[in-house]
């Protein structure tokens, strides 16, 4: 299963966590894995080229873990363009989970 872990301060999205493979599939023939990593590595690879924003970036494949850290310095047209970009992503996440909700797991906290 995949934990996914979200977290959120005065609803902007500033950290999330995925761990683990789904068990949907055979290593290498996941689609729900593929899916999953797909919409975050997506996400990631815009906050990083498109917003241009600084976001820290940790991955382990053989783990099945990425997280992804918005830094709280970010000029407010590239903090918005991240905003955006993250919640588009927790679009694909969410309805990753409610189609496979044997297989993710996800929590949302608000921290503060």
């Amino acid at each position: 299963m995949t934990k996914i872990l979200v977290f959120k301060n005065n609803n902007a999205f500033t950290r999330i966590i995925c761990e683990g493979h789904t068990g949907y599939g055979v290593e290498g023939e996941d689609i729900v894995c593929a899916a999953l990593s797909s919409i975050v590595q997506t996400a990631a690879l815009g906050m990083l080229t498109v917003a241009c924003a600084n976001i820290s970036l940790v991955r382990d494949e053989k783990k099945g873990y990425m997280e992804i850290v918005i830094p709280d310095d970010l000029s407010e047209q590239v903090a918005h363009d991240v905003q955006v970009i993250f919640k588009t992503m927790m679009c694909g996440v969410s309805d990753l989970y409610e189609e496979y909700s044997d297989f993710i797991e996800l929590e949302v906290r608000d921290v503060y």
